[in-house]
């Protein structure tokens, strides 16, 4: 029988420097689209998915992540005592009562792989999912990682996110290369050149992992920058014929650079005017 998902792990100790000075003291993945934090979409859809174990990896300054998933009864009170009960309820609501929040420290910041690896122990030895913040998706429900749980509890090997990347932007990505059949992956390339590039698929950042995705990431070296990537991991998995891919659905942004944020934001203003 396979294991259910039931544990998301968020990688969310970056100094988000493209957006300095605004992230000097304030977490990047606090950032909001319109009147919601980055961080709270991914949140989101990841309960939405039936996860109810929420792994945050932190860094230094990102305190405030910790305090925005808390309760916070004297803002409740605050906001009751004048008759605000719809946003007392909304600060209340944040996350369900049946989900629980762990957060983890990563001392330095060597890479995403190394990120996911400081997780190992609050994972426990269970599949889980990686989301990414600054992959904003929306205008799909229930999901992308629910369709990665989907398709997990069919196969019970790790999954991918894809979607298709125009040329000129493929050495951003790392970019899958895809088995006949059109779901199966047969390796992943990080970043290569725009003429290199084994397909124009590119992974973005949701995932859903098997555990023995840990022993991979320990015993793999550092890149030239001193990282530990998670696409090199996820290559040697593929190799395997444990590595899946599942096509994106709805809209993205990269709201890891200030264009792609602020086109988020623009994007996500016009639907609620239109609702």
């Amino acid at each position: 029988m396979k294991r259910k998902i039931k544990k998301a792990v968020f990688p969310v100790a970056g100094f988000g420097t493209r957006f300095l000075p605004a992230t000097k003291a304030m977490p990047k993945e606090l950032l909001p689209i319109v009147d919601k934090p980055l961080i709270q979409y991914a949140v989101e859809e990841a309960i939405a998915a039936g996860i109810d174990t929420l792994i945050f990896v932190t860094g230094r300054n990102k305190r405030a992540i910790e305090d925005h998933f808390d309760v916070n009864k004297e803002l409740e009170l605050a906001l009751h005592s004048k008759g605000k009960n719809e946003q007392a309820d909304m600060v209340r609501n944040i996350i369900p009562p049946h989900v629980e929040c762990i957060f983890v420290r990563q001392p330095e910041q060597l890479g995403l792989g190394h990120a996911v690896l400081c997780a190992e122990r609050a994972v426990a030895g269970e599949p889980f999912a990686v989301l990414l913040a600054d992959d904003f998706l929306t205008d799909y429900v229930p999901g992308v990682t629910a369709d990665l749980v989907g398709a997990f509890e069919k196969t019970g090997n790790s999954q991918l996110s894809v979607m298709q990347v125009d040329e000129a932007y493929i050495s951003q990505y790392g970019v899958i290369i895809p088995s006949s059949d059109g779901h199966g992956v047969l390796g992943v390339v990080e970043k290569p050149r725009q003429n290199e590039a084994p397909s124009n698929l590119a992974s973005i950042g949701r995932y859903i992992l098997t555990s023995d995705i840990f022993d991979l990431l320990r015993t793999l070296p550092a890149d030239s920058g001193g990282e530990i990537q998670l696409a090199d991991a996820l290559n040697l998995h593929a190799q395997d014929g444990l590595l899946e891919a599942i096509r994106l659905k709805g809209k993205r942004f990269d709201c890891g650079s200030v264009g792609g944020f602020m086109s988020a934001s623009a994007y996500e203003y016009a639907k609620r005017l239109k609702n």
